[in-house]
Order: C-alpha cells, then structure tokens, then sequence
C-alpha cells in the first residue's frame, strides 16, 4: 500500500518546511548582516555555513519528510532517524554555528549553568546513554509514541544531550569543558561501549518487543504522532504489515545493525579527524616537545 494514501501534509509537513526555510533565514541574517552587533565576530566561513545547512537539511529529512512517516511503520527506518539525529546532526550544528555567536548564546544565565554542568565528559556521557537506553525499554518507546507531548518532550531533551555529548570534542571556545588530544579518542570509544548494551538487547532479542509496531492499536494511536487522527479515521488500515513485507523481528534486528553501523561510520571519521589533527600538531610543535622532554629529562636526573 503506497503513503501517499496518508496525504501531503502527512509526507511533507508543510509547517516543518516554513520552520526549516525560516531557521536558514534567521542564520544567514545574524551571521553576515547582523555580525557587526556580536563582539569578536568574523566572517562566516564556508565550512561553518555549509555544516549548519547541513544540519538542518537532516534535521528536516529525518523529522518532516517522509522518512519520519515511515518511522512509524519500520523500526529500521525508526532507527536510522535517531542515529542521524543523535551523531550526526548536533556535531554538525555545534560546527556550524560561529564560535562568536556560541559565546553570546552561553552568556544567558541558563544556558551557560546548563553547558556548564551536563558538558562535564564523563557526565555528559552518562547522561546521553543513559536516555538512549531508556528510550529504548519497550514500556517507554511504546508509551512515548503513543503521547505527542511526551514525544516531543522526550526527543528534545534526548537531542539536547547529544548536543551536551559532543560539546566536549567539538566546541572552540576558551573556558569551556573540552577534551584534548588522545583523550578524545577514549570519549569517542566510551560512547560507543555506553550505547552498545541497548543497540545489542534490540539485536539479538528472539521476539519483537514494541507494542507500536506490532499491535494494530497501539500502532494506529502512534500514526496520530505524523498523521491527523481525522485522516486515519477514513482509512482502513490493521497495522504496520500492510506497508512492508519484512517479518517484524527482522526489521527489528536490522534496526539495531543500522544503529551501530551508522554509529561506527560517524566515529570512525570523528576518530580518524581526531588522529589527523593530533598528528598535526604534534608535527608543528616537534621542536617545542623535545626541548620540554629534555628539560623533563635533566630535571628528572638532578633530582636523582
């Protein structure tokens, strides 16, 4: 059975389309007309506006286009969405935006507590896997998606802790939690090991676990998240099966692959960035390095 039986409205989101194209426009206005009201402003580079297009673009695709709608159908596709929305689209907003623009945003009381206690690394770690791994108990994924205002509060929240996740590696900003050099690479690896009890009970489970995927009712309660409950009403539909021919635990197991492939992709290239850079400065600052061995050396050898 084709989704175009759910309407344009339900495919597209049409409000999700004007909120995008407003959120590019507001970008571009404060980055290069508005600039000159922030202090230590620069031009906004290429990469940065290209990252935040980026971003945003994702951020339509996963949650207004048609992928969203087939969410509600595929936890595969359900799972592509979180893995893009959770490891890919916040260190591509926190690249994008300029560091200038970041400094006047944390000088609001709020923000700036709140950056400054949940972006502590081992923190920030906890806090993320540990809201990645409750989204995913079957009693909680099927009670959110069955609530709009628990979905919504409970996305944005799981999205404001990724953000608070890969500040510590990706933020410029001078004061602010970082993780430097090699020990990047430790974060990153801790992420992956965090997450990966919950992507692997999804794995090898022998049975689906989600009611919203399975049971017609609890499946039709959760369309009403993307679709009016008004056009569901003059639809005959029994649930997620009549769109797609993969058995249900298939589909689930495949989710859960999909989430640790996409998340083993994006940390490899964060990884292998972390390394080149590294490598980098360490190349550039040689000389320095071996100067500050030796002094470590002679001092080490008069205290002998």
């Amino acid at each position: 059975m084709p989704l175009s039986i759910f309407g344009f409205a339900a495919l597209w989101s049409p409000v999700f389309i004007i909120s995008t194209l407003i959120i590019l426009a507001i970008y571009f206005f404060v980055t290069i007309k508005k600039r000159h009201l922030f202090e230590g402003n620069e031009p906004l580079s290429g990469k940065e506006a290209s990252a935040f297009v980026v971003a945003i673009l994702l951020l339509y695709a996963v949650k207004g286009s048609p992928v969203d709608l087939l969410g509600h159908i595929l936890f595969s596709v359900h799972m592509v969405q979180m893995a893009l929305l959770l490891m890919l689209i916040p260190p591509l907003l926190i690249a994008g935006t300029p560091i200038w623009v970041w400094r006047k945003f944390l000088e609001y009381p709020v923000v700036r507590f709140s950056f400054r206690f949940f972006t502590k690394p081992i923190l920030a770690l906890i806090v993320f896997s540990a809201l990645f791994s409750i989204y995913h108990i079957p009693l909680v994924l099927d009670v959110i998606k069955q609530n709009e205002w628990s979905h919504s509060l409970f996305t944005i929240i799981l999205f404001i802790s990724a953000i608070f996740l890969w500040w510590p590696i990706m933020n410029k900003l001078s004061g602010e939690h970082k993780v430097h050099g090699l020990s990047k690479v430790g974060y990153i690896i801790g992420s992956a090991v965090l997450i990966t009890p919950a992507c692997a009970l999804i794995i090898f489970a022998d049975q689906p676990m989600y009611d919203t995927y399975t049971s017609g009712a609890a499946w039709l309660k959760s369309m009403e998240l993307c679709v009016p409950s008004s056009t569901l009403d003059t639809l005959s539909l029994s649930g997620p099966e009549m769109f797609s021919s993969m058995p249900t635990i298939e589909d689930q197991q495949l989710g859960g692959v999909i989430m640790k492939i996409i998340q083993e992709i994006i940390y490899g290239v964060i990884l292998a960035m972390v390394f080149f850079e590294w490598y980098k400065s360490e190349q550039e600052n040689a000389d320095e390095i071996t100067n500050q061995a030796l002094l470590d050396r002679r001092a080490y050898a008069a205290n002998k």
